[in-house]
């Protein structure tokens, strides 16, 4: 399975970056993050109107669109996992993850994806996205392995 990762803004903390290439260096799968920096809009219209562009101009052909949002759908671990692997056997292009900067995400970017997925219904900083979304494809790849990572059941989380 091919992943590529969009995000809106720069990151410039290392302890971020750090925890990120931690999870991605751990998966079977090839993930490419990049990242999309708009400068020179002072309002936040205007700036998610201009990383909109940016982000739906870098979209490839044929890309599965996972925008992540707030408003999105909230699944298990276990759910994601098997949504994964449901989209890997489809076998079209890349599996492409969104996410918005710090003023959210352009609409026609939410109209354009595939699935709208929320990390949950608390509002998380877009860098620490970054993380808790490397840190759930890591969970999933274990999950579809059958590794002992995820403990979700053994450890009482489940609802």
């Amino acid at each position: 399975m091919r992943i590529r990762v969009l995000a809106a803004g720069r990151s410039r903390d290392s302890s971020i970056d750090a925890l990120v290439a931690r999870y991605l260096a751990r998966l079977p799968w090839q993930v490419e993050l990049r990242e999309i920096e708009v400068r020179g809009c002072d309002d936040a219209a205007g700036r998610r109107r201009a990383e909109g562009d940016r982000l739906l101009a870098a979209v490839p052909a044929g890309a599965t669109v996972v925008v992540l949002d707030g408003g999105g759908e909230q699944v298990t671990s276990e759910a994601f996992a098997a949504r994964l692997e449901a989209l890997s056997a489809r076998g079209r292009g890349p599996l492409l993850f969104v996410i918005g900067g710090a003023d959210g995400l352009d609409p026609r970017l939410v109209a354009r994806a595939d699935w709208v997925l929320s990390l949950g219904r608390m509002i998380w900083p877009h860098l620490l996205v970054r993380v808790m979304l490397a840190e759930q494809l890591f969970r999933a790849a274990c999950i579809i392995r059958g590794h002992p990572y995820h403990r979700g059941d053994r450890a009482g989380w489940r609802r």
